[in-house]
């Protein structure tokens, strides 16, 4: 194929009178920045400048195709909810360029996977409905009694470390791999691999664990990164199309099953939609949990008056400490879309075919919504967190998620005695999906 003849991403239209704000101009390059959402400060100024003057803003950051940010709850729930008029299978993240130039010419679309993140209706519907009842609140019910018995584990497994360890990741990297590997049938001895892999992707922006760590260096190019991310998705593909061959010839009571012979319309779903779907439950499925889950245990120990309120009754603070600990973390930290007719948002007009980056930590900071909204508070209510999307694309875990991090907080809260930070904490370079890397702390038991 010459080079004239390679697919290329839509370029995102502009109107030539189009300028970006004072306020743009200062902050578009901050909220795409990988190092500045390892800096919950940096970037939460950011986005409360946005929200006062701009909430709406036109951005043109380098190294990246121009798009709205947006900056306020009610628009991002504005958006969410009308999927068909802005859709997720032209642009759902964040990429380069550059990068997003080099996916064109090896797919001829802008897509690595087609998993639900990336599909809009029919087949975002059709794909979603096969597993959904695994994770709806009846389903996943019924292993609460497993889930409290892993957390069990987990706090016991943290007593008997003498006094100290990382919360991270000694704890909460590891607790919510165990839960969805059991749900997908994943057998103990592959949790590492599993954990690895999906490090690699969702921190392929931080030198700590990204596959290929020249990647950090200046200068490193689209295609390597590209290649490394492909190297850790064949790996997976590897797996899982042992995985679909076995529970094909040996169903069993899980979702690799129902994804292996899942079908739709009457026709079995295909290989790429398959690994796919595997690749984003057993991804997904544990490392925005991971997050919040020391997120909130973070937010605590920087807060000793709430830590005293979760410790003094775990179990009636664990559901308010739990959506509190997923406003204040919020793993994933965007999503995008794109108009599909030509709309117009908080007095702005978005043409048809401009993206829109719904920048949900921002949404979760909104003083209209949220009172004190950079105060964490283990009992806030009413807490309407936007952690979890809204709409048709609305997170399919999220009740498995809440029932595991209630399960852990009032087991870890009922044992302790004591416990605090034991040195300085590190969060994940990541503009995607990240929360803490590094939670080390000192108790007693």
């Amino acid at each position: 194929m010459s080079d004239t003849a390679v697919a290329q991403p839509p370029e995102t239209k502009k109107d030539p009178s189009r300028q970006m704000s004072e306020a743009a101009r200062a902050t578009s390059d901050l909220i795409v920045s990988p190092d500045v959402y390892a800096h919950m400060d940096q970037l939460d100024a950011a986005f409360a400048r946005l929200r006062a003057e701009d909430p709406v803003a036109w951005c043109e950051p380098e190294a990246f195709r121009p798009f709205w940010a947006v900056t306020k709850h009610a628009d991002i729930m504005e958006v969410s909810r009308q999927n068909k008029l802005f859709t997720n299978g032209e642009r759902e993240m964040l990429s380069y360029q550059q990068a997003e130039e080099r996916v064109y010419a090896q797919t001829g679309g802008p897509h690595l996977l087609k998993t639900l993140v990336q599909l809009d209706d029919p087949m975002h519907y059709k794909l979603r409905h096969l597993t959904q009842d695994w994770f709806m609140p009846h389903k996943v019910k019924t292993r609460e009694e497993a889930i409290r018995t892993i957390a069990k584990e987990f706090v016991d497994r943290m007593e008997d470390m003498g006094g100290e360890c990382d919360f991270q990741q000694d704890i909460a990297l590891h607790y919510p791999l165990r839960v969805i590997m059991q749900i997908l049938g994943v057998p103990v001895e592959d949790e590492p691999m599993m954990l690895k892999l999906t490090q690699e992707i969702f921190g392929a922006q931080d030198p700590d664990l990204m596959r290929d760590k020249s990647l950090s260096e200046e200068g490193a190019d689209a295609d390597k990164g590209l290649s490394s991310i492909q190297e850790t998705l064949a790996q997976f593909f590897m797996y899982f199309t042992n995985i679909t061959q076995d529970r094909r010839a040996n169903p069993k009571d899980d979702v690799s099953t129902v994804i292996a012979n899942g079908t739709v319309d009457g026709e079995p779903i295909g290989q790429l939609e398959a690994m796919s779907y595997y690749i984003i439950v057993a991804a997904a499925g544990h490392d925005t949990t991971s997050a919040s889950t020391g997120g909130g245990v973070l937010g605590m120990l920087n807060n000793p008056a709430q830590l005293k309120k979760m410790m003094d009754d775990p179990q009636g603070m664990s559901r308010t400490a739990v959506d509190e600990a997923i406003r204040w973390t919020t793993p994933v930290k965007h999503f995008m879309r794109t108009a599909q007719d030509d709309y117009e948002l908080r007095g702005r007009k978005i043409l048809k075919g401009e993206s829109l980056l719904l920048c949900y930590p921002s949404g979760n900071r909104d003083e209209d919504v949220f009172d004190d909204p950079f105060e964490f508070r283990v009992d806030r209510s009413p807490n309407k967190i936007i952690s979890f999307g809204h709409g048709g694309h609305m997170c399919l875990g999220m009740h498995l998620a809440r029932l595991e991090m209630q399960a852990i907080y009032e087991e870890l809260f009922s044992r302790v005695k004591s416990i605090e930070l034991a040195g300085e904490p590190s969060f994940i370079r990541a503009n995607f999906v990240g929360g803490p890397k590094s939670i080390p702390v000192r108790y007693k038991f």
